[in-house]
């Protein structure tokens, strides 16, 4: 019973419901699709190795060395965002960007897990720049890390292609329009049900019940011109709200 007194709410303002969810995708739709700008991602791979002797050959890989390599590498992503660093990439590339903090909103570092590889990934409005930012980013803390740790242990692994082609990542327009189906579809439900609690009119002998305390002897049906037959002829009232037979009335 409680189940079909929420879908009556809900059927008695769907034609609402429904135009907020169309209003609210369709707007979504058109902000996706031409006014976002489509973003890139390219990404380089860095490998940081053991430090060595160049002299001293292993003859098999230590297993304690990669653990604490690892270890290394939380460092290393902590450096490559570093002002410092960031304006390192701007003096020999400025053209990426027109100060650290922009240049180093595009740039996100990560690594494989358990592994020694560390990802720079850059993100701009076009595959070539992001591609361009990430090589930069890259090698030019590959250079940087003799300077600052007194080891020589990372290696450019792959560079990304700034020729290659590859689609945007962003904007989504139609998982933003799912996305605003939803929301849509849940804000017009949560309305409609906020409007009937505020509805304190009364439309129904339950109505009545509710706020009388007492029951419901008789009601006076609704009827429309349009309802009755010929004139002069017997007119049929047909039932609105109440209960019982129809009324007839002769004339």
């Amino acid at each position: 019973m409680e189940l079909k007194h929420y879908w009556n709410i809900v059927q008695k303002r769907l034609l609402y419901i429904a135009l907020l969810i169309i209003v609210v995708c369709t707007a979504v739709g058109i902000y996706s699709f031409s006014f976002i700008k489509p973003q890139f991602v390219a990404s380089s791979t860095l490998i940081v190795n053991d430090f060595k002797d160049s002299a001293e050959l292993l003859p098999s890989i230590d297993p304690g060395s990669i653990t604490s390599t690892i270890g290394l590498i939380k460092t290393y992503k902590e450096i490559v965002k570093t002002p410092s660093m960031m304006k390192k990439v701007l003096a020999e590339h400025p053209e990426l960007a027109r100060s650290y903090s922009e240049l180093s909103g595009k740039v996100t570092v990560g690594s494989v897990n358990e592994t020694q590889i560390m990802i720079i990934t850059a993100r701009e409005d076009s595959y070539e720049k992001a591609a361009n930012v990430a090589n930069a980013v890259a090698t030019v803390f590959q250079k940087s890390v003799p300077e600052l740790m007194k080891v020589d242990n990372v290696a450019v692994l792959d560079l990304a292609d700034p020729s290659e082609q590859r689609g945007p990542v962003a904007p989504n327009p139609i998982m933003n329009i799912a996305v605003a189906f939803i929301l849509s579809a849940m804000a017009g439900i949560g309305l409609a049900f906020l409007l009937e609690h505020l509805d304190e009119t009364v439309k129904n002998e339950e109505d009545v019940e509710m706020l009388l305390g007492a029951p419901v002897l008789a009601s006076i049906p609704r009827f429309k011109k349009s309802d009755t037959s010929e004139p002069g002829s017997n007119m049929t009232m047909t039932r609105g709200a109440g209960r019982g037979s129809n009324v007839s009335l002769d004339t």
